[in-house]
Protein backbone atom coordinates (compact mmCIF):
# COMPACT_ATOMS: atom_id res chain seq x y z
CA UNK A 1 0.00 0.00 0.00
CA UNK A 2 1.14 3.19 -1.09
CA UNK A 3 -0.33 6.41 0.94
CA UNK A 4 -0.25 10.57 0.25
CA UNK A 5 -0.89 13.34 2.43
CA UNK A 6 -2.41 16.36 2.16
CA UNK A 7 -3.18 19.34 4.22
CA UNK A 8 -6.75 20.92 4.39
CA UNK A 9 -7.81 23.90 6.60
CA UNK A 10 -11.64 23.79 7.88
CA UNK A 11 -12.64 27.29 9.26
CA UNK A 12 -16.25 28.08 11.00
CA UNK A 13 -17.69 30.48 13.30
CA UNK A 14 -18.85 28.61 15.76
CA UNK A 15 -15.78 26.57 17.05
CA UNK A 16 -12.45 24.62 16.82
CA UNK A 17 -14.46 21.47 16.32
CA UNK A 18 -16.74 22.78 14.26
CA UNK A 19 -13.82 23.73 12.07
CA UNK A 20 -12.42 20.39 12.33
CA UNK A 21 -15.44 18.96 11.21
CA UNK A 22 -15.66 21.12 8.29
CA UNK A 23 -11.65 19.57 6.81
CA UNK A 24 -13.05 16.26 7.44
CA UNK A 25 -16.67 16.39 5.83
CA UNK A 26 -14.88 17.85 2.88
CA UNK A 27 -11.75 15.00 2.94
CA UNK A 28 -14.40 12.41 3.17
CA UNK A 29 -16.65 13.23 0.40
CA UNK A 30 -13.84 14.91 -2.20
CA UNK A 31 -11.30 11.68 -1.34
CA UNK A 32 -11.33 8.18 -2.34
CA UNK A 33 -9.70 5.69 0.53
CA UNK A 34 -8.83 8.11 3.51
CA UNK A 35 -7.70 6.14 6.09
CA UNK A 36 -6.50 8.60 8.52
CA UNK A 37 -6.86 12.63 9.45
CA UNK A 38 -4.84 13.93 12.45
CA UNK A 39 -5.39 17.67 13.89
CA UNK A 40 -2.54 19.28 13.74
CA UNK A 41 -2.86 23.00 14.61
CA UNK A 42 -5.95 25.38 15.57
CA UNK A 43 -5.61 29.13 14.60
CA UNK A 44 -8.65 32.35 15.21
CA UNK A 45 -8.89 34.96 12.60
CA UNK A 46 -9.93 38.23 14.00
CA UNK A 47 -8.54 40.82 11.49
CA UNK A 48 -10.65 40.14 8.13
CA UNK A 49 -13.83 38.91 9.65
CA UNK A 50 -16.23 40.25 12.26
CA UNK A 51 -16.68 38.09 15.26
CA UNK A 52 -14.09 34.95 14.91
CA UNK A 53 -12.88 32.57 12.61
CA UNK A 54 -11.81 29.32 13.64
CA UNK A 55 -9.82 27.03 11.48
CA UNK A 56 -8.45 23.80 12.23
CA UNK A 57 -5.19 22.65 9.73
CA UNK A 58 -5.93 18.82 9.38
CA UNK A 59 -3.65 16.16 7.68
CA UNK A 60 -5.11 13.72 5.48
CA UNK A 61 -3.74 10.35 4.56
CA UNK A 62 -5.61 8.62 2.01
CA UNK A 63 -4.57 5.10 0.68
CA UNK A 64 -3.29 5.38 -3.66
CA UNK A 65 -5.02 3.02 -5.93
CA UNK A 66 -3.15 0.86 -7.66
Amino acid sequence: MVFKKITLIGQSTESFDAAADDAIDRAEETLDNVHWITVEEFGVEVASVEGREYQAEVEVAFELED
